[in-house]
């Protein structure tokens, strides 16, 4: 027995050893280079845009809580995707190819169809930034990993660099890259609005589901456009959140308030705006009112109403109407 012992007692020592030996001699081991930031959302726009996948999730906002499925595929190289309600009225987006068509059973109005490369409605922007644009005027920060919907996911904040604008945080699935949760967050940091994936998968089945819509009958398309959407205006505003770029200006009447409204359409690519300068009248005060992403920011200046609405925090939609020069 002493033998068997004294046997065994040199033999874990000759292992140990050679253990020891080997993690000597053995190079340094290779660790993985951690992914930036902005390689994980560009990863994300990937996943989004070319996986097949189906999203189930919830959408909190101040207004109450929604719940929605979105579906995504690519047959024969072209975009199909459809976006459902699931609770109360059926109410239905599809996407095919380039055109939007929209379905809402309680609002009494026959479905249409839009122009467009994606689904905007009840999805975050976030999920079809162009983040090469955006980079220029945020700040992308990895803010380690966390756990949504049973998966592991890394997670970023996009950050406006002059603090001028909200701010959102992404999960990111780490084996996908789809987003699994997006908060947009206020200046301060504090959750606005939220989207949050309940259960979600990457199938390639889904190419049979949506294959129906390949030849469905979709309503027509509204082309026509507005009169005036290119009106030469007198006006612009002094001062705009980096980044921000000009979709289009527009001058029309409105019976309704008998006065003529100018506008201009802004955005970032992440967030939308306006800013309107009409014939101030008796009844115009100056306002200031927010819900969740959306601001009313109204103030009368040389018998001019000038007002900023859209997806701007109340100080940062002052700020512009302070500087719009009206030439008067």
């Amino acid at each position: 027995m002493k033998g068997k012992r004294l046997y065994s007692a040199v033999l874990c020592g000759s292992l140990l050893s050679s253990f020891s030996l080997f993690a000597q001699e053995s190079p340094n081991p290779i660790v993985a280079k951690p992914i930036s930031p902005f390689v994980m959302l560009q990863q994300m726009d990937k996943a989004v845009n070319t996986l097949n996948y189906q999203l189930s999730y919830i959408n909190i906002t101040e207004q109450g809580i929604e719940s929605l499925r979105y579906r995504h595929a690519l047959v024969d190289q072209h975009v199909y995707a459809q976006l459902l309600q699931m609770d109360g009225p059926r109410r239905e987006v599809i996407q095919r190819s380039n055109a939007i068509s929209y379905f809402d059973a309680s609002s009494g109005v026959d479905p249409f169809t839009l122009p467009g490369d994606h689904i905007i409605d009840g999805l975050p922007a976030i999920l079809f930034a162009d983040f090469d644009r955006l980079k220029n005027y945020y700040n992308f920060i990895s803010v380690g990993r966390s756990r949504v919907a049973d998966r592991l996911c890394d997670v970023v904040r996009i950050v406006s660099k002059d603090g001028s604008r909200f701010s959102y945080a992404v999960w990111l699935d780490s084996d996908s890259g789809l987003p699994l949760r997006a908060d947009l967050l206020s200046q301060e940091g504090e959750t606005i609005e939220q989207f949050q994936v309940v259960d979600f998968a990457v199938d390639d089945q889904l190419q049979q589901v949506m294959s129906p819509l390949v030849n469905a009958k979709l309503p027509p398309e509204i082309t026509s456009l507005p009169k005036g959407s290119n009106a030469k205006l007198s006006w612009t505003p002094g001062w705009l959140p980096a980044g921000v770029m000009l979709l289009s200006q527009s001058q029309r009447h409105v019976p309704a308030l008998a006065k003529n409204i100018e506008s201009r359409l802004y955005s970032d690519g992440l967030f939308t705006f306006t800013v309107n300068v009409s014939p101030a009248s008796e009844t115009t005060s100056p306002q200031s009112y927010s819900t969740g992403r959306r601001t009313l920011y109204v103030e009368i200046r040389n018998n001019k109403e000038i007002s900023v609405v859209g997806e701007l925090p109340r100080d940062t939609a002052k700020r512009i109407a302070d500087t719009v020069n009206t030439g008067d």
